[in-house]
């Protein structure tokens, strides 16, 4: 058979296209290295991941303190590149998490329910949807934020692009709206997956499309988290987004002690990153009211201020 006469160069390519094609379908992403070799990232979204069954990061928000009682509130539904992390976590950081920093936190507070693992359709499976929506109320926002776990294959979160996931949104959608809220759809952000040009190629497949088409039918605002982030990694550059994403070297954290190359999630900076762009788009398209924001323009923003 013409199989045991492939070379040791052919079957090596085989097998590294094999290894590319399982890390998309199963979320993660490869980086594709100057003589073709790859890497995949822990981008184990649930899968081994620790932080998906970490009850600290699952648990209920309660929302942040300070602010009037009246005050407007922003919900974030969404998985893990939007979710909050206990210090054990760090650096990792969701954008919601990092989102109050560039909000006037006397007139709006954010309440993230983000979840690590979460798709559409296991957010609403498992009540979380319902939850917002007995806390949520008139003047209050919603941020609608999946597609990285609506992409996996298992049967817990898996939708299709243009049939449950759209589906799944407008339960989203309606349910904010129905309490007088405003709801905003944002595609999620790109992965570290740079072609062999260092330019980022699409690993979201027809979900952020899918998405946008939701937006314009139901007249939904839309932050397309999906192009402003390609257009920011592909800005960096490989080696510069390394430090925007959850890529460190062993020793550089006691958290990671044997180091980490995580294509999906973010350190600090990278989270803030996105979290303006968020915030800046809400402010452009008058979404929510320009007092509500504070330092949108700011470029020297430090990790730090996450602590504040």
């Amino acid at each position: 058979m013409a199989v045991w006469r492939l070379g040791r160069a052919q079957v090596i390519g085989a097998v590294a296209a094999l290894v590319a094609v399982v890390a998309l379908v199963w979320g993660g992403s490869v980086l594709l290295g100057s003589d073709g070799s790859t890497s995949t990232g822990g981008a184990s979204e649930p899968g081994t991941d620790p932080a998906a069954t970490d009850p600290a990061v699952s648990a209920a928000p309660t929302g942040p303190a300070g602010g009037s009682v009246d005050a407007p509130r922003i919900y974030i539904a969404g998985d893990s590149t939007a979710a909050a992390y206990p210090a054990k976590f760090a650096p990792r950081t969701g954008w919601g998490q990092a989102l109050p920093v560039f909000l006037n936190q006397g007139r709006i507070t954010v309440h993230n329910w983000a979840k690590v693992g979460a798709s559409t359709k296991s957010f609403i499976d498992e009540g979380r949807l319902t939850q917002i929506l007995a806390e949520i109320r008139k003047g209050d926002y919603l941020l609608i934020g999946f597609g990285h776990n609506d992409e996996r294959p298992e049967a817990v979160v898996h939708t299709d692009p243009f049939g449950s996931y759209q589906a799944n949104l407008r339960q989203f959608v309606d349910g904010a709206r129905s309490k007088g809220a405003v709801p905003v759809l944002v595609s999620p952000a790109e992965r570290y997956h740079f072609d062999r040009t260092g330019r980022i190629t699409p690993s979201h497949g027809e979900f952020p499309a899918a998405m946008r088409q939701v937006a314009v039918a139901d007249q939904v605002p839309l932050i397309d988290l999906t192009a402003l982030s390609t257009a920011i990694w592909n800005a960096h550059g490989p080696q510069g987004a390394q430090s925007d994403f959850l890529w460190l070297a062993p020793g550089a954290s006691p958290n990671y002690p044997d180091g980490v190359q995580d294509k999906t999630h973010f350190q600090t900076h990278g989270a803030i990153e996105l979290a303006q762009l968020v915030a800046k788009r809400l402010d452009a398209e008058h979404i929510l009211p320009a007092e509500d924001f504070q330092g949108l323009e700011r470029t020297d923003v430090p990790d730090s201020a996450l602590a504040g």
